[in-house]
């Protein structure tokens, strides 16, 4: 088959079946290989972590992070930036190379844990790691079940962890499954029973985002929200990080700027502690997929804190600025916490 790419991990993917020449989300064949190659990076990195827990070395949070943040860089309309994901590439490599000197025994460790590509060599690779290197077709469709799961996973523990919440059991279980997927002795019954256990550490991952997030905004409770605009500067911010929210709301109290929510954020104003913001003024707009209308009639900067992005007109391009996980090019991108 004449394939440029081959991506299949949402509902938008072409004729049900997979995007081949170019995403439905708008991710080039480009951006799609190295987003396939962050994520062999990374599994090899967690071969390398689960085996140093293995021998009772500890895994520091930064690396749990790392894991994290790769895998949800990757997930749809988050990050179409090949530039900031060949940087992840780099440092993750980088990070595997120093753990993998404190390993007391390296032997039997998968392909991925040991290749150190130079950056010239990333795109060959990326071609013979995405989906279609598994042939199989079973195995590959319950390894790329796992794979997901793990991103929607990482999704959760990402957003937890920026509250300042950690939970070193789902870390550690998301590392090695992971790894896992790279293992061609598991079975169908195995890999099977790793997806129902990917499943229910997804459902942990969620109680102990729910529990950071209560802890720090209080329980929800239905609440009138209005939809109108006031006559003063705005900012609109857009995905499902409640901690950039509130910082932003932090740096614009008292300065004469409102703040509206779009899409993803408007749960934030169930929550208690948002409602002390007067100049949280509202949610503006609708569903993520009509951003590219609703972005061009909002005349103020447009924060995008997670998926979803759409790929921006010109129009407002100038306007639009990523942080976190999410990135597109010729966006201004905020590192962030």
């Amino acid at each position: 088959m004449d394939h440029q790419m081959f991506c299949y991990q949402c509902q938008e993917t072409a004729g049900c079946t997979g995007c081949t020449r170019l995403g439905v989300c708008g991710k080039t064949p480009e951006t799609a290989a190295m987003q396939d190659l962050l994520i062999y990076v990374t599994k090899g990195l967690c071969a390398v972590t689960t085996r140093l827990r293995l021998e009772g070395v500890p895994v520091s949070r930064e690396i749990n992070h790392l894991v994290s943040q790769n895998l949800f860089v990757t997930i749809t309309n988050a990050n179409f930036d090949k530039e900031a994901i060949l940087a992840r590439i780099r440092e993750t490599l980088t990070v595997k190379e120093e753990l993998l000197s404190r390993l007391s025994d390296s032997s039997f460790l998968p392909e991925a844990a040991l290749w150190n590509g130079r950056e010239e060599e990333f795109a060959a690779k990326a071609a013979v790691s995405g989906v279609l290197s598994t042939k199989e077709e079973d195995i590959r469709s319950l390894r790329e079940l796992i794979t997901y799961g793990l991103k929607g996973l990482s999704a959760y523990t990402k957003h937890a962890n920026a509250l300042l919440a950690e939970d070193e059991e789902t870390d550690a279980f998301l590392q090695r499954a992971l790894a896992a997927v790279l293992d061609d002795s598991l079975t169908i019954p195995e890999l099977t029973s790793l997806a129902l256990e990917t499943g229910k550490y997804g459902v942990k991952g969620m109680a102990l985002l729910d529990q950071a997030n209560t802890k720090a905004y209080g329980n929800p409770e239905i609440t009138r929200v209005k939809t109108g605009t006031r006559n003063r500067p705005g900012i609109l911010v857009s995905g499902h990080d409640l901690r950039d929210l509130e910082m932003l709301l932090e740096q614009t109290r008292g300065k004469g700027i409102d703040v509206y929510t779009h899409s993803e954020m408007l749960p934030a104003h169930y929550y208690p502690a948002f409602k002390k913001y007067p100049h949280l003024a509202g949610n503006y707009g609708n569903a993520w997929w009509k951003q590219k209308e609703e972005f061009e009639q909002f005349n103020g900067p447009i924060l995008m804190t997670t998926n979803c992005i759409v790929p921006p007109k010109d129009s407002y391009r100038d306007r639009l600025y990523t942080t976190g996980a999410a990135g597109y090019p010729g966006c201004r991108h905020i590192p962030g916490e």
